[in-house]
């Protein structure tokens, strides 16, 4: 990973993108006015999930990197330096050496011979099968399909077999996987524990959780590996991996409190659960789901920490700008407890979540005492701060009129005190964009009809025939346009949802993808076939109009007759072009 995917990775586009402009949640996407244009109606919109922005207004569009170069004004060497500041990423260690990349390099590969190491100890270990198998119920698919593994209680064992493989003390006490020992020296991290690999949302092993077996044996029943170079408590969530393709699917996710809860839902049917580290859910956890789905459903223990942990996490939520809501465990404490007894009980229970505010509201009811005063007030200082984040009116004086009915307290009274305590709107911008909007737009109507006509192109296969009609390469204003153009002639099954071909205009291809998502996706077979027509003509008519700029200019000079009959002749093959498409659009 280079420095600026390592920017990339760590800053939420949105989260930069909002310091400049008011964002607000439009399904998956954010929608906001151009800040290039002046326009009154928002076309510009951007895409947590892909990690750009597109503006319709003006054309532009890219990479968190590309708008703060427009709206900065600077190139982006300056952009780097100051979304790597923003990030706190050091580039010096990527200026100076590649020896960061090639050690985060080392460092999965270390991890990925530690996990394979500990699902062979697994497969040999009675007791860690039966844990496995017997008393948590996995079936030995899961146990596969999870890498699950099985670390020995001998002390130095994972040392001694990584340095036959090559892996130095250093590069493995680097990974998390060793720790000093007692008397001098190294020992293993993890010994005579379950294993469970933590794996990034590209399925690379990034560290470890390490469960006693009993939890009769001395020690914490949970260790996970230390804070490395790969990997990071705060932003991991587990599962994600596995869950990504199901939650985009079916638009929601459950975040539960235990790794073995993911797994024990994964095999249940659950196949968008995912997990925090504990109970400490942060808010950048939740933005990174967010840039999957809206809906997050939230089931963490029903034990004091887990309650708590749900209070914490719904200011969060309205921060990170994602629905969250509640899961009630039927019985049990936690989702694998449910499903040991009967796996339909947590499937029900996932469909009939409560969304945060009415569970806040109905735990709180039972909490406080509502017939004394002290109890009224400190119920509403629980509960208004919460109300007054919602962005909705309606919404908002729903919940104040339920809480007045509650309380049988007068509704302009809690609006006082919420006006009070009123928190700071999250949308408002922070920076103000330092060049004029005149300053920067450009005339580009025939960018905005090339990326419209490919997105189509890349979107529906059946149109693909247009690529090879009255289209050419020469005809496309841009680099990025041309190299789609010739990708997708030359690979006409090409499937973007599958495929990742196009590494080297990876940022473009995203930009297509959410045009042709706003645009085209919900239109008819006829409608888009139309389109591409209109498309076509209008490309091809812009073509001839410059050219033929070109060939007035040229007729203008003293010309020998050999020249001017060949100008003449382009002239008159241009105008054969434009009746042919023309012709094509009106037949």
């Amino acid at each position: 990973m280079d420095a600026v995917d390592e920017v990339k990775n760590r800053l939420s586009i949105e989260d930069v993108i909002g310091e400049y402009v008011s964002l607000k949640r439009a399904g998956r996407n954010y929608k906001a006015l151009s800040p290039f244009t002046n326009e009154r109606t928002p076309s510009f919109i951007v895409s947590p999930e892909k990690q750009i922005w597109k503006d319709f207004s003006s054309g532009k569009g890219g990479s968190v990197f590309d708008f703060v170069m427009e709206v900065e004004g600077i190139d982006f060497k300056a952009a780097l330096e100051m979304l790597a500041n923003k990030a706190g990423v050091d580039l010096n260690q990527y200026r100076t050496t590649s020896k960061q990349t090639l050690n985060k390099d080392r460092l999965y590969e270390v991890l990925e011979t530690s996990a394979r190491f500990y699902q062979v100890q697994f497969s040999k270990n009675k007791q860690a099968l039966d844990y496995v198998l017997t008393k948590r119920k996995f079936t030995k698919d899961t146990a596969l399909n999870w890498q699950l593994g099985y670390s020995p209680n001998t002390g130095n064992a994972l040392i001694q077999y990584l340095k036959k493989q090559g892996f130095s003390e250093k590069e493995q006490r680097l990974a998390g996987l060793i720790t000093n020992a007692y008397r001098g020296g190294y020992q293993d991290m993890f010994r005579g524990r379950l294993m469970i690999p933590l794996q990034d949302s590209f399925g690379k092993v990034i560290g470890f959780t390490a469960r006693l077996l009993t939890d009769q044996d001395n020690g914490p029943k949970y260790i996970n590996t230390p804070s490395t170079l790969l990997y990071d408590k705060s932003r991991h969530v587990y599962g994600l991996h596995h869950a990504k393709e199901a939650i985009r699917k079916n638009n929601f996710t459950v975040l539960v409190e235990g790794n073995l809860d993911v797994i024990a839902s994964h095999q249940a049917g659950v196949k968008t659960a995912v997990a925090t580290a504990g109970t400490a859910i942060t808010e950048t956890q939740l933005k990174i789901l967010g840039r999957l789905t809206n809906d997050v459903r939230l089931s963490f223990d029903s034990d004091r920490a887990g309650i708590a942990a749900t209070e914490r996490a719904i200011p969060l939520a309205y921060k990170a700008q994602v629905s969250l809501s509640i899961i009630n465990i039927p019985s049990g404490k936690d989702p694998d407890e449910v499903i040991k007894k009967d796996p339909k009980l947590w499937l029900n229970a996932v469909s009939h979540n409560i969304y945060a505010v009415d569970w806040l509201i109905e735990h709180y009811t039972r909490f406080f005492n509502l017939t004394t005063g002290k109890g009224k007030k400190d119920f509403t200082d629980a509960v208004l701060p919460t109300i007054g984040r919602l962005n909705d009116p309606v919404e908002q004086s729903h919940y104040l009129s339920l809480v007045a009915d509650l309380t049988r307290v007068d509704k302009p009274a809690l609006e006082k005190k919420m006006k009070n305590k009123e928190p700071l709107d999250l949308n408002v911008p922070r920076k103000r964009i330092k060049i004029e909007p005149k300053n920067i737009i450009v005339d580009n109507e025939t960018v905005k009809i090339q990326d419209k006509f490919l997105s189509l192109m890349l979107g529906r296969k059946t149109l693909r025939e247009f690529l090879n009609r009255h289209i050419t390469q020469t005809m496309l204003p841009t680099s990025n346009g041309q190299k789609l153009f010739t990708f997708l002639k030359e690979h006409p099954d090409y499937d973007y949802q599958l495929g990742r071909d196009l590494k080297n205009i990876e940022d473009y291809v995203k930009i297509e993808v959410l045009l042709y998502e706003e645009l085209y996706q919900d239109l008819e077979l006829n409608e888009l076939h139309e389109e591409a027509e209109r498309l076509e003509v209008d490309l091809v008519t812009k073509f001839v109009k410059i050219e033929k700029q070109k060939l007035t200019r040229q007729l203008n000079q003293s010309l020998s007759e050999a020249k001017l009959r060949l100008l003449q002749e382009q002239d008159k093959k241009l105008n054969t072009l434009l009746k042919q498409v023309k012709g094509v659009k009106h037949a």
